[in-house]
């Protein structure tokens, strides 16, 4: 519990008053965004490695159009992202009446915020992990081919390790996404306190109460995090720098 004191000591900074209940401050939310934003990430990195470094060497005519849809989510209103994932995963939707089938439903659930936060964050680290994987030299990728690697090893031992800096900055830019999502999962999981009300719709929903107090102390420890996020980046990189200097050197 020790970050718990570290965000109320942050908070106490500010000429703000955070109201308990009878059961004190409910943290709930932050615990509900931290946790979305973690299997979210993990998620989009698995799923982004690869599609990206398949997009990096497709030469397809289709390529733009596959481009384009796999960006999309990044340009669409979160709203937009999250009207689309009703229709996909509701009652009516195709994903939705095939879950009813087993009696499960995706909306209103936490497995809901983890899907709209996965959607919203993957363009994040489709395009920093492209730009790594297209900014590598192909005569490299041929030449450990020819000296018998298969496309699995070719990928995890030699293209994974050269465009590892893009991929960290993709990750982390990822989390920060999602961290912050609101619209879609607003949508499509709601507002369920201690279940799927994360910091981003605690924030607008303590603001529409009139609650000044409260949604201050979370705009407060989202800017906490996204500040450490962002400190977190620059450090990579000028460890990455340092490293590429050595070895110049």
């Amino acid at each position: 519990m020790e970050i718990v004191k570290l965000i109320e000591l942050l908070v106490s900074l500010f000429p703000f008053k955070i109201k308990e209940g009878k059961m004190g401050t409910d943290w709930s939310p932050l615990w509900i965004s931290l946790k979305t934003s973690i299997l979210s990430t993990i998620i989009t990195f698995v799923i982004g490695i690869f599609v990206s470094y398949i997009m990096a060497n497709y030469r397809g005519k289709w390529k733009g159009l596959i481009d384009g849809l796999f960006t999309l989510p990044l340009i669409l209103p979160p709203t937009v992202v999250g009207f689309f994932l009703l229709l996909l995963c509701g009652k009516n939707g195709f994903i939705g009446k095939f879950l009813l089938n087993f009696d499960r439903t995706l909306i209103f659930s936490w497995t809901a915020t983890v899907i709209s936060a996965v959607v919203v964050s993957f363009p994040m680290m489709y395009r920093t992990s492209r730009s790594a994987f297209e900014q590598i030299d192909n005569n490299m990728l041929s030449a450990a081919r020819t000296l018998g690697l298969n496309e699995w090893k070719v990928f995890f031992k030699i293209a994974v390790p050269l465009a590892w800096s893009g991929i960290i900055g993709g990750l982390v830019l990822s989390f920060a996404r999602a961290l912050g999502e609101f619209g879609a999962t607003l949508m499509i999981a709601g507002n369920i306190p201690g279940k799927t009300q994360t910091m981003p719709i605690a924030i607008f929903f303590a603001v529409e109460g009139g609650d000044m107090n409260k949604a201050m102390m979370w705009v407060m420890i989202i800017v906490a995090i996204s500040i450490a996020m962002i400190l977190l980046l620059n450090y990579w990189s000028e460890f990455q720098q340092k490293i590429i200097g050595k070895r110049c050197g």
